[in-house]
């Protein structure tokens, strides 16, 4: 699904898809950031900072049994339930949460310039969130930074408080971005073709 903001002198970076993707944030210190970003521009990629090994091995791991299962469904199978019994003896050991223990299905409206979602928690305008995204179905990982650009108070689940937030990108590495812009244009490939055969 496509929405109306495809402003811009790039559209393929403008252009924008609603879609189910894994996702967690946080929200880091400005300090925090400009720290990150003097490493940046040093040559020192955000996907090298320590903790994120983790996330990286996790997301490939599912990456690659995915094109397994794509050629052959009962290795894929047999594969990923080896997987799941590995990260959870993996999970009792460690006995914390790592990143990719707090990635959960999430609504994202996402194009190559920024994000927008929905917060169970507390965002300000102005705010840097780190952003880890699992793009599916092939769990393609894009890590980068973003700011809030808009947030709006939602009505309340019980008593956990709802945000709709957009945030533009502030750091994002150039390959996560094209990253970015292929899983786009082949959701809206899907999407019209989707359409074309419900019409028939």
């Amino acid at each position: 699904m496509t929405d109306k903001y495809q402003d811009g002198p790039d559209r393929r970076q403008s252009v924008r898809v609603v879609g189910r993707n894994l996702f967690h944030f946080q929200r880091i210190s400005p300090e925090k950031f400009a720290h990150i970003y003097k490493d940046f521009e040093a040559g020192i990629p955000p996907h090298s900072q320590e903790g994120l090994a983790d996330i990286q091995m996790f997301i490939g791991a599912q990456s690659a049994l995915t094109r397994i299962g794509e050629r052959d469904k009962d290795l894929g199978d047999f594969l990923a339930h080896l997987d799941t019994k590995i990260n959870l003896l993996l999970k009792k050991a460690t006995e914390g949460q790592t990143i990719f223990d707090k990635l959960k299905l999430s609504d994202l409206n996402l194009s190559g310039k920024g994000i927008s979602f929905i917060a169970t928690e507390e965002v300000k305008l102005g705010d840097i969130l780190e952003l880890h995204i699992a793009l599916l179905p092939a769990y393609t990982y894009v890590y980068c930074f973003g700011k809030v650009m808009a947030c709006k108070v939602l009505a309340s689940q019980g008593d956990e408080p709802r945000m709709e937030v957009a945030a533009e990108f502030v750091l994002i590495m150039e390959e996560d971005q094209e990253k970015l812009i292929q899983h786009n244009f082949k959701q809206q490939s899907l999407a019209l073709r989707n359409r074309r055969l419900n019409k028939g």
